[in-house]
C-alpha cells in the first residue's frame, strides 16, 4: 500500500490559524492513519505486506514558514516508526520515503525558466520504490533525491553534539549532578 495524501501549508507560525493547523494535521496525519487502519486487517490476514508512506525531508528537519507542514510530517514519521515495530511480527514492512515535495513546484518553475528538466525522474523513483518493496529487509526511512542529504547530516550532527555537550545537565536532571559542575 502506498500512502501519499498530503499538502503543504506555508506560513509563519504567527500567521497560522487554528483551522490551518487542524486542516494540515487532518490531511497529512489523520488521513494517513485512517488509510493505514483500513489496510492493516487485510495485510495481517494475508500474513505479509508493505506500507510505503510518503513523507518529506520536512519530517526530519524544520525550516522557516513550514511549521504546520513539518509538524504534520514529524508526527507522520513517529506514527510510521511505531507502526513498523507493531506490525513486524505479522510480516508487514513499513518504509517512509522522504522526498522533498514542498519545493517541487518551485523546482519546476526554475527549471522551466532555465530551459532545463527539473531534478528527479518519476520513472526512476518508481523503479527504486519497487526495489524497496521487493527487498527482504527494506529500510524504515529512505531519502529520494540528494538535495537535502548534506543538510540532514549537519542537522543530526548538530543534535548529537548538543546532547553530548549538555550530557552532564541531562544527568543532573535525573538527580545525578556531576561534581565538577557544582
Amino acid at each position: 500500500m502506498v500512502n501519499n495524501a498530503g499538502y503543504a501549508r506555508v506560513g509563519a507560525i504567527e500567521e497560522l490559524t487554528e483551522q490551518h493547523l487542524r486542516d494540515q494535521l487532518e490531511t497529512n496525519l489523520f488521513g494517513a492513519v485512517w488509510v493505514i487502519q483500513a489496510a492493516l486487517p487485510y495485510l495481517r490476514e494475508q500474513g505479509a505486506g508493505h506500507i510505503v508512506q510518503l513523507s518529506s525531508a520536512a519530517g526530519l528537519i524544520a525550516m522557516p514558514l513550514s511549521g504546520a507542514y513539518s509538524a504534520s510530517k514529524w508526527a507522520l514519521e513517529a506514527v510510521n516508526e511505531s507502526l513498523a515495530q507493531e506490525v513486524a511480527d505479522f510480516g508487514i514492512k513499513v518504509t517512509v520515503i522522504e522526498p522533498d515535495p514542498i519545493y517541487d513546484s518551485l523546482r519546476r518553475r526554475i527549471a522551466a525558466f532555465a530551459g532545463k528538466q527539473p531534478a528527479g525522474d518519476p520513472a526512476a523513483a518508481a523503479q527504486v520504490l519497487l526495489t524497496i518493496v521487493d527487498s527482504d529487509n527494506p529500510p524504515l526511512r529512505v531519502l529520494f533525491g540528494q538535495g537535502f542529504y548534506p543538510m540532514l547530516q549537519q542537522a543530526y550532527a548538530d543534535r548529537l553534539k548538543t546532547w553530548a555537550d549538555w550530557q552532564d545537565l541531562s544527568a543532573a536532571a535525573h538527580g545525578h549532578l556531576d561534581q565538577e559542575r557544582r
